[in-house]
């Protein structure tokens, strides 16, 4: 019998969550930068600064997800390999 783990899939509700929260912060943030009381330049530093965190916020997701799918990946291998040298073992032969 193998322990090999089972896939977990986000269910729809989760992800439609995700990204309604993600849409409200972000209309929030950019509702702030155009309301706030200060000239265009500072508000253009603002954006591009919002612009910036986004954007390495999903990068950063990224590449957390693509180690720990590569870690996986090579535990599995590694599993496959035991379990081809215990089947091929057979403890009864003579060395």
């Amino acid at each position: 019998m193998s322990d090999t783990p089972v896939k977990q899939q986000n269910t729809g509700a989760f992800y439609g969550q995700a990204v309604a929260s993600f849409a409200v912060a972000l209309g929030a943030v950019v509702g702030g930068i155009v309301y706030l009381d200060a000239s265009g330049w500072v508000r253009a530093f603002l954006a591009v600064g919002v612009l910036y965190l986004t954007t390495s916020a999903f990068t950063l997701a990224k590449v957390i997800r693509d180690r720990q799918e590569a870690g996986q990946l090579v535990s599995r291998v590694d599993q496959a390999r035991l379990e081809k040298i215990l089947a091929e073992h057979d403890p009864f032969t003579k060395l």
